[in-house]
């Protein structure tokens, strides 16, 4: 199956690396005009320099702190701006700070609050009226930790259920109008975030961050980390117009290391 996006404009919230930046590299390349943003400029102007030779649509970026309700209005404003109406939203933000119960203060929980939830709350919301008149495409990245806690990540356990939550409830209030949104879940890729847990783990376990690595390959079934592009390739899917029929479900992307049905 050839996907094509041509004609079609594209949101990708925190894509100037990891995730974010191999989904909007995917889209671009099939066509699509996306908008990149995050919080480092010269991150975003790296990306663009490395995707534009090798697209067929366009891309460009603006800085943007999804904590910020003006920012991603502005994010939403722009994109119309460069490129037209909106007809794709990939919500994804950076993830939240590791830690026990005890080691997370209110003011972790709040910012988490707004950069895991309420950033995806406002992007959607934000573009609305334009997915609305396109019968526009949504998947919201979230994580594993949706259908198994992970331990150590107290606040990606909370918020991220959360997104499931909001998309199981928007596929019925938006499905009259054609938007079909769903959830992402990664499991482990080979990303600079998980790179940054398995240290953490390491550390908190007092082990080598090779012997984490080896345990947590040694769960997966498939025996390796995921890459970006394979992640990317799917979320692809699911903004696509051949995705017809499939809304509000969450998609584990994790190799089969999550046991629970």
């Amino acid at each position: 199956m050839e996907l094509s996006f041509i004609g079609k404009v594209a949101i990708v919230a925190a894509s100037s690396q990891g995730l974010g930046k191999a989904i909007a590299e995917q889209l671009v390349q099939k066509g699509a005009n996306v908008m990149i943003c995050g919080r480092v400029l010269k991150k975003l102007q790296k990306v663009k320099e490395e995707i534009d030779f090798k697209v067929n649509g366009k891309l460009d970026y603006i800085q943007c702190d999804l904590t910020n309700p003006n920012d991603i209005k502005k994010l939403v404003d722009t994109t119309r701006q460069t490129f037209g109406s909106i007809d794709i939203i990939v919500n994804n933000s950076g993830g939240p700070k590791a830690g026990t119960f005890d080691q997370i203060t209110d003011e972790d929980w709040e910012h988490s609050f707004q950069l895991n939830l309420m950033s995806y709350v406002r992007l959607i919301r934000a573009a609305l009226p334009d997915l609305k008149q396109s019968g526009g495409r949504i998947v919201n990245i979230a994580s594993a930790s949706v259908k198994q806690p992970i331990p150590g990540l107290l606040l990606s356990n909370t918020f991220r259920t959360g997104i499931v939550g909001l998309a199981k409830t928007l596929a019925e209030e938006l499905g009259p109008y054609n938007i079909l949104i769903n959830t992402v879940a990664p499991g482990k890729i080979a990303t600079d975030r998980v790179a940054e847990l398995d240290q953490y783990t390491a550390e908190t376990k007092q082990k080598t961050k090779e012997e984490v690595e080896q345990a947590s390959i040694d769960a997966i079934p498939l025996n390796r980390y995921g890459t970006p592009e394979e992640f990317a390739k799917v979320v692809a899917f699911l903004v696509s117009e051949e995705n017809t029929y499939m809304t509000g479900s969450t998609f584990l992307i994790d190799g089969g290391m999550v046991k629970s049905i």
